[in-house]
């Protein structure tokens, strides 16, 4: 196994587990991460937190050597599965954090920018270095980091395959912040700033913030009104309007 889930206080913690190839993604790899997404969808961790095993990498991109001689046909199919799999991050019903240990690369960084946030150790070090082999992303980090940095930070990283150091990586906002000390300790925290509310309206805000990328202001405004009116709808806030007016702490039940 190469993916290990397991269970810390609330949290789910999925380490990627191949310190020996910097926890590269190679495609069994990939399987296992969609088959430990199913468990984590299906389980009541109030958030998810990725690593990689060791203190060189979190993940330093796909496995080249199981790139070579494949039909165009297979590298369709492929890509498409591995967009399919890492795009599940940002969709869960938790939030997801990314916790960028060492190397974040290719399709390591791709998987960092599924999840709804990053955070990395000031030892980390990130790049979409597909073009130096004469490629370009295939796991969406031509269409995710353009959306976090820019068009024109985005093209610069991706048309030079530079490297990215944590401090400018913080500081155009390819992760959310830099953490000193245990990092796995850090994310907890940062989790535990969100974890306290309801999952439904969590996921619900997450929602309306990603329709903003994608539509005009007067549209957006229109998701919002539904989003809101769903949230309206909620236990959850009727619980947190009452527990506001009676000034005790909301017990949310994601309901």
């Amino acid at each position: 196994m190469t993916v290990h889930l397991t269970r810390s206080d609330e949290f789910a913690l999925l380490t990627l587990d191949r310190p020996e190839a910097l926890n590269a993604l190679n495609f069994a790899t990939l399987d296992e991460l969609d088959t430990a997404l199913d468990e984590i969808a299906a389980g009541d961790a109030r958030a998810l937190l990725v690593t990689g095993a060791g203190d060189r990498a979190f993940c330093a991109g796909a496995d080249i050597k199981e790139l070579l001689g494949r039909s165009l046909a297979e590298q369709r199919r492929d890509a498409a599965n591995g967009q399919r799999i890492i795009s599940r991050f940002g969709t869960l019903r938790m939030p997801s954090f990314a916790l960028i240990n060492g190397y974040a690369f290719g399709g390591g960084l791709e998987l960092a920018l599924a999840c709804n946030f990053r955070l990395a150790s000031r030892t980390a070090r990130l790049g979409l270095p597909e073009i130096k082999l004469g490629l370009i992303p295939g796991y969406g980090g031509t269409q995710r980091l353009p959306r976090l940095v820019g068009e024109a930070r985005a093209l610069d990283i991706i048309m030079t395959g530079r490297t990215v150091n944590a401090d400018e990586a913080e500081r155009i906002g390819l992760v959310h912040r830099l953490a000193d000390g245990d990092l796995i300790e850090a994310g907890k925290a940062y989790a535990r700033e969100m974890t306290g509310h309801g999952l439904l309206a969590l996921a619900l805000a997450r929602d309306a913030v990603t329709r903003a990328l994608d539509l005009s202001l007067e549209d957006g405004l229109k998701a919002e009104v539904e989003l809101n009116t769903l949230a309206f709808q909620t236990k959850d806030a009727a619980e947190g309007m009452d527990a506001f007016i009676a000034k005790r702490k909301a017990a949310f039940r994601d309901e």
